[in-house]
């Protein structure tokens, strides 16, 4: 019984470890081999210092999304208005005395009176400019008479000489078909060499029509105002155009001023009025081609002319200068806002004071007439312009 107790005894009692000594002093740990208690949660190693990862930036939670609004024909029953403003027109115009045919300058905003088909428009701004000029010197060069092409050529080295640095010009000739020698450019020996080259011309036919038409197409892409210097004889012999469309094309043009110069005066002055039925037809025809010529200018505030002598061509391009480089330009709102397209006709006059025509006198109070020059209307843009 007493050997049972003792073998249980030895059973129950701890035998040293491996390598351990076999004493009665408790084994020293070292310091450095002591882990510390690992914090709750955090990572727990065996050995080797604890990794603790980088923080990551927080993110904000996105907005929340806005409620949707119910979707209901008039909010709040409110009344909207769809206000459209209306065009502003541009109006070149130029005030000469008829006598000498110079420029009036100095002329105040209040007396300038516009009228849109018979209705008084508010004139916004009125201001005078000098500025070069860009334009298409279109020239008649057709194998039919010799005389012709002389003034052709002679009128076209005036305009030539009264040109200034910064004036872009194009020459264009037509014949039975339109030529362009050179396109805009303020280089004179281009134009020159442009001029010098119309020696031998080819088709003896005339389409004023087609080329006018032409060359209204070419400007109306170029921003700004725009001159076409027209010089031929006004008549018209294979056009695909009449009258009237070539009228519809120089009303439908903006921002285009023609200036007409017609040849063959000198030769009418010769050979017309002799009677008989050539001679009536012929002098019918001049007649009616210098109407023509007249009819381009006067719709879009140019001048017209008829030079009889050489000698005359100085003082003609000196007027259609001074009417290019000094002018009035008006601006207004008109009160017809429709956008129908229509031809909106319009008359500028020159009032005093008191709403009456403005009277001119000279240095010795004498009264001097004068003319006011402007284009008779526009065409008002349609919706989808």
């Amino acid at each position: 019984m007493k050997f049972r107790y003792l073998l249980l005894l030895a059973a129950l009692s701890p035998l040293p470890q491996a390598g351990q000594a076999q004493t009665s002093t408790p084994a020293t740990v070292p310091a450095q081999q002591q882990q510390p208690a690992p914090d709750e949660g955090g990572p727990q190693t065996d050995n080797g210092p604890v990794v603790i990862k980088k923080k990551k930036d927080a993110q904000e939670p996105p907005p929340p999304a806005a409620p949707a609004e119910e979707k209901i024909k008039n909010p709040n029953g409110a009344n909207y208005n769809l206000r459209v403003d209306n065009p502003l027109v541009s109006l070149d115009v130029s005030v000469q005395l008829d006598k000498t045919k110079q420029f009036v300058p100095g002329l105040r905003p209040a007396q300038f009176l516009v009228l849109e088909d018979g209705v008084e428009q508010k004139v916004d701004t009125v201001r005078m400019t000098q500025t070069p000029i860009t334009a298409v010197m279109l020239l008649e060069f057709a194998a039919n008479n010799w005389g012709y092409i002389q003034d052709m050529r002679n009128a076209s080295y005036s305009f030539f000489r009264s040109l200034r640095p910064d004036d872009y010009i194009a020459v264009v000739t037509f014949d039975l078909k339109t030529h362009i020698l050179n396109d805009f450019t303020n280089n004179k020996d281009i134009l020159g060499q442009a001029l010098q080259s119309l020696t031998i011309p080819g088709f003896s036919d005339t389409n004023t029509f087609d080329a006018l038409y032409e060359t209204l197409d070419r400007v109306s892409r170029i921003e700004g105002r725009k001159y076409i210097i027209l010089i031929g004889s006004g008549r018209d012999t294979f056009s695909k155009l009449t009258l009237d469309k070539i009228l519809a094309k120089v009303k439908a043009t903006p921002n285009v001023t023609i200036f007409t110069i017609g040849t063959g005066a000198f030769q009418n002055e010769l050979y017309g009025g002799r009677g008989g039925i050539g001679g009536s037809i012929r002098d019918m025809n001049y007649l009616q081609a210098q109407n023509q010529l007249k009819t381009f200018a006067s719709m879009t505030g140019g001048l017209s002319f008829s030079p009889i002598f050489q000698g005359e061509l100085p003082d003609v391009f000196a007027q259609i200068n001074d009417s290019i480089r000094n002018q009035y330009v008006l601006t207004y709102r008109p009160t017809n806002t429709k956008p129908d397209g229509t031809y909106r006709k319009i008359k500028v006059l020159l009032v005093d004071n008191e709403g009456h025509p403005l009277k001119m006198v000279d240095e010795k109070g004498k009264s001097v007439k004068y003319s006011i020059i402007a284009r008779d209307g526009y065409k008002a843009k349609l919706p989808v312009e």
